[in-house]
């Protein structure tokens, strides 16, 4: 049964991701409102983007400093 679960979810794990983030946004919207939902979803995303810029040994001085520069 676990077996058969974990392959749907492995078959279809697009779906499964974004249902969850749907959730997890919806709920968000329910406890905390839209517009702070929207302002921690925005910080989500900037923290990705410089954890992900790291992560391909970039160093975070050169990432800090180019996100400076282009404003």
């Amino acid at each position: 049964m676990l077996e058969q679960i974990i392959a749907v979810i492995i078959k279809h794990r697009g779906k499964v991701i974004g249902m969850s983030i749907g959730l997890v946004f919806g709920l968000m919207v329910i406890n905390m409102g839209f517009w702070q939902t929207l302002f921690v979803t925005f910080c989500l995303a900037v923290g990705y983007a410089i954890g992900k810029r790291v992560d391909d040994n970039e160093s975070l001085k050169e990432v800090i400093d180019r996100i400076v520069k282009e404003k």
